[in-house]
């Protein structure tokens, strides 16, 4: 053997131990079988489709950040006109997107569309129909897109972070869809489903607001009664849970009055964290830290409102009212009569991030552990025959050399799944697909060089020369072959989601595995078999 040949075929050997590794540990260490096949199940990470879990499509209710948006500019408004001491009647919300100014005192009426119009230019400003002096104050289309899009990425992130924080494996948080503001999150692996989506499902929006009525109403209808039918201006009612109960008996639920506006919200929480109660003893509470801003603004507050009740909103619902004893500037505590796991999780989703808006469960799906293991089952069988008969019908139509491409084929599977288990990638059914059609390819390409080694022995040439032509002459029609179907795989990465990028990784990894295995490893075989041969021996293809 040349010295050429030499190291080429340490460098085959070199690749074959370090898929060993990758694959089930190193081989110097004396090992069982058992240990071997658990190294190997536990490097090659399974998708959810074949280890089951949760497959959930949520749509982000991104209009209730628009809605929010609004509220919060009617309040800047309505302080900013009465800073500059401009009179007018009332500012009220028309809709998600509009504020109306109605009857601005008529010499302040320009003074106030130039001040509005400087300080909000996201906004449009025009004549409030039916009025002199008053101004509709609308959205504008762009800011609407920005706060959509902001919403969107926000809620990715956060629910990503809330997954990611509960330990699962391989979690697939990701945009799903075109244009409905919906995302898609597969949740495989031995995580609790349910545990993770009652984490998503708290969408950890906490708002603290002013309770304008200091007792709260047994019902809907006994609130507006008690304000003639007509709720006071930026006052909105909310559900929760009374103080008193009775007899052990649960809590009744109870209707609070509360300023529209939140003085703070779950965006300007710093940490959360949850610990015992030191009123209910057995239950837990969650202390929480405010960020420095959102501090300068709540010192204030608590100090001008002593002895009125500050509600702390979850998700829309009152979790507990009260009392401010003095100035709070940074800390805080919500109490509501934790469990431990509860306050834990609580505390997650608010460290994890406030949801921008709520979400809607479009679509819920579970696949059990028994379905992904016969559907591993299935395709490992289908792969197995496939790669038989392969193998088979290229001993008896190549002969000799039909082993060399037997060779080729099962190191290009070794080479493959030993990339998955380096990089972490996730096997899915369909990536089961794409190592099946990697076979395929394999095969592809070593019929290619095959039949141009046959066109040059049918031309009288000598095997060495014959073995050379054949692989120069094939090799750009391989490359051409497999960058294209490596480009569709890019694409199918790129655009799809879960089991389609698990498709299309296995199909590129295998492909590349493929280019090494029929262009290098099949040429240094022949090479290899060239040299074993005696002077005028024919070559058997």
């Amino acid at each position: 053997m040349n010295s050429n040949l030499k190291w080429k075929a340490i460098f085959i050997a070199g690749v074959i131990l370090v898929c060993i590794v990758g694959l089930v540990g190193r081989p110097d260490l004396p090992k069982s079988w058992a240990m071997i096949k658990s190294n190997f199940s536990n490097s090659i990470k399974l998708g959810l489709d074949l280890q089951g879990g949760t497959h959930l499509i949520l749509q982000v209710q991104v209009q209730e950040a628009i809605s929010q948006e609004t509220d919060q500019t009617l309040d800047h408004i309505t302080a900013l006109l009465r800073d500059k001491t401009i009179r007018y009647d009332e500012i009220r919300k028309l809709n998600d997107t509009q504020v109306l100014v109605h009857n601005i005192a008529p010499e302040q009426a320009g003074s106030a569309r130039n001040l509005i119009a400087d300080q909000f230019p996201d906004w449009n400003i025009s004549p409030a129909p039916g009025e002199a002096s008053g101004y509709v104050v609308t959205m504008s289309p762009t800011r609407i897109s920005n706060i959509q899009q902001a919403t969107m990425d926000q809620a990715e992130e956060t629910i990503r972070r809330r997954i990611d924080a509960l330990g699962l494996t391989e979690p697939l948080v990701a945009p799903y869809g075109q244009g409905d503001n919906e995302i898609i999150v597969e949740l495989p692996g031995e995580g609790d489903p349910n545990r993770a989506k009652s984490v998503i499902q708290a969408g950890g929006q906490l708002e603290l607001h002013l309770v304008v009525d200091q007792t709260p109403y047994s019902s809907e209808a006994a609130a507006m009664a008690a304000h003639g039918g007509i709720l006071p201006p930026n006052a909105q009612l909310v559900q929760g849970k009374s103080t008193a109960s009775t007899g052990g008996q649960p809590a009744p639920e109870s209707w609070y009055l509360i300023d529209r506006v939140p003085v703070v919200t779950g965006r300007d929480l710093r940490s959360a964290t949850a610990v015992r109660s030191t009123k209910n003893i057995g239950f837990y509470d969650v202390d929480f830290t405010l960020s420095t801003e959102a501090g300068r603004r709540f010192g204030p507050f608590t100090e001008q409102n002593i002895g009125k009740q500050l509600g702390i909103v979850l998700e829309h619902r009152l979790q507990t009212a009260p009392v401010i004893n003095g100035r709070i500037d940074d800390t805080g505590v919500i109490e509501g009569q934790f469990g431990e796991q509860e306050a834990n999780d609580l505390g997650l989703v608010l460290r994890s991030g406030a949801l921008p808006a709520s979400i809607k469960y479009l679509e819920e799906r579970t696949v059990g552990p028994s379905l992904g293991a016969d559907s591993i089952r299935h395709g490992v069988q289908a792969s197995i025959v496939s790669l038989l008969v392969v193998l088979i019908f290229m001993v008896v139509y190549y002969r000799i050399s039909g082993v060399n491409a037997v060779v080729a084929l099962l190191l290009n599977l070794v080479i493959l799944l030993a990339a998955l288990a380096y990089f972490g990638a996730v096997l899915t059914l369909p990536g089961i697909a794409g190592v099946i059609l990697t076979i395929g390819m394999g095969v592809d390409s070593n019929v290619l060089i095959f039949e141009r080694i046959r066109e040059e022995l049918r031309g009288a040439k000598a095997p060495v020369s014959a073995v050379d032509l054949g692989f120069k002459r094939a090799f750009l029609t391989i490359i051409d072959t497999h960058v294209t179907t490596i480009v569709s795989a890019a694409f199918l990465f790129v655009f799809g989601t879960g089991p389609v990028r698990g498709f299309a990784v296995s199909l590129a990894v295998g492909l590349l595995a493929n280019l090494f295995t029929s262009v290098y490893v099949s040429r240094v075989i022949f090479d290899w078999h060239l040299a074993k041969m005696e002077r005028g021996a024919e070559l058997s293809i």
